[in-house]
């Protein structure tokens, strides 16, 4: 009779065992909002080097928007100190875009201009070790990228903007560029956001979605590429990507 309580004992205990070392496995994978499933970065050498010497095909690169359309005007944050880290994060102001999306958005710019308006764009590629930084200050996974598994602008696959006058007067929006608030959301109903707000913020997911883009739900500015997937993250400058 005691032999076999011992044997219980052992079973029930080893079977507790089991499920606590389980747990503590899923535990450590669920870290800064990820998920088990999701892919986890395990260090920055898995990020593809562009200018490896394997080159990529054509629809990999990422192409200068102002080589693809001049008329999208520029206002790069991270390239100056206004925007939320106050701090100048990337070296030189530039746009950079894989070749098919860069397409798509002057191709918005155009749809644009018939109507007397166009795009002002705010960031576009962005390396990883800047989404780092973000998260750092942010870890908040609804406004940054959890670096553990990169972010669209990591793949030169987002892209953030707004709308312009004819003057190159930014139109009213919801909230300004970056502005961690419910305000920012697409679905935000809100009375302190103006019909005029509400309208030309529609217009331009309107816009932005005819051509493919991918609007985000929690911030107003913010579009992915459909195949925003089939790009590999990337931690290069701005300046050593096809220096102009």
């Amino acid at each position: 009779m005691k032999l076999k309580y011992i044997l219980l004992f052992s079973l029930a205990l080893g079977l507790v065992m089991t499920i606590g070392f389980w747990h503590r496995a899923e535990s450590v994978r669920i870290f800064k909002g990820v998920s088990p499933g999701e892919v986890v970065l395990p260090s920055p050498s898995v990020v593809v080097d562009i200018t490896s010497d394997i080159p990529p095909s054509e629809g990999e690169q990422l192409v200068d928007i102002q080589d693809i359309n001049p008329d999208i005007t520029l206002d790069i944050r991270y390239a100056t100190a206004n925007n939320f880290l106050k701090v100048k994060l990337y070296s030189v102001p530039r746009c950079l875009l894989r070749t098919s999306i860069a397409q798509k958005l002057s191709r918005v710019q155009e749809q644009l201009e018939s109507r007397g308006l166009g795009l002002k764009v705010f960031d576009c590629y962005r390396p990883l070790s800047v989404t780092r930084k973000m998260w750092e200050v942010l870890p908040d996974p609804r406004y940054v990228a959890n670096p553990a598994r990169g972010s669209r602008h990591n793949r030169g696959a987002a892209v953030d903007l707004t709308l312009i006058d004819a003057r190159g007067n930014e139109l009213e929006m919801p909230t300004d560029f970056d502005d961690f608030s419910d305000r920012a959301a697409r679905d935000y109903e809100g009375t302190d956001v103006s019909p005029q707000a509400r309208q030309n913020s529609q217009l331009l997911e309107s816009v932005m979605t005819e051509e493919g883009f991918i609007p985000l739900i929690t911030e107003w500015w913010h579009f992915d590429a459909e195949n925003w997937q089939d790009y590999p993250l990337l931690d290069i400058s701005l300046e050593q990507i096809n220096p102009r």
